[in-house]
């Protein structure tokens, strides 16, 4: 299946000079969503994961769905101060600026193998902050899967540590 046939692309968002890729027809396709997760699923399938984590917002959606799919919990990693209780925080660079993002203190039991989803892999900061958190709770990272990633921001390098699976690339 040709992913890029379900995303759209809006120049200059957020801010100019950022070429947005926009995933939303992917999300109101069932047969583009069933081939995302299917195919994460059959990647990772025998690494023991017990925990999927979303990055805020647009991996929630695909963690969600492969928590079911591999019979394991769901974490949500947010943007500051969308949690409740006592959290970790993590500063970060992304392409266009900075952010911080957090996780409940008690959201990953020490040894947990987890697996990071998100929409996109620019510059890697985002997931790398992600990792931290989990990392810093005990957590063992065993791999990312993005649906988009921008080859020519280098995120994959920011990330060398772990096993990554993209199923779209995009270079400049």
């Amino acid at each position: 299946m040709n992913l890029k046939n379900y995303l759209r692309e809006y120049a200059d968002f957020p801010k100019p000079g950022i070429l947005f890729k926009d995933i939303s027809p992917l999300l109101k396709s069932p047969e583009a969503m069933r081939y995302v997760t299917n195919t994460i699923h059959e990647h990772f399938k025998n690494k023991d994961i017990t925990l999927i984590a979303g990055i805020e917002s647009r991996g929630f959606g695909f963690a969600s769905l492969l928590a079911q799919r591999f019979d394991a919990g769901f974490l949500m990693i947010r943007k500051r101060g969308k949690l409740p209780g006592d959290t970790h925080v993590r500063s970060y660079d992304i392409e266009y600026g900075n952010a911080e993002m957090e996780i409940q203190r008690d959201a990953v039991t020490h040894g947990q193998k987890v697996l990071i989803i998100d929409d996109l892999l620019a510059t890697g900061g985002t997931a790398k902050a992600a990792a931290h958190l989990v990392e810093r709770l005990g957590g063992v990272v065993v791999g990312f899967a993005f649906v988009i990633e921008l080859t020519d921001l280098a995120g994959r390098a920011a990330l060398h540590d772990y096993s990554i699976l993209s199923l779209v690339t995009y270079d400049k």
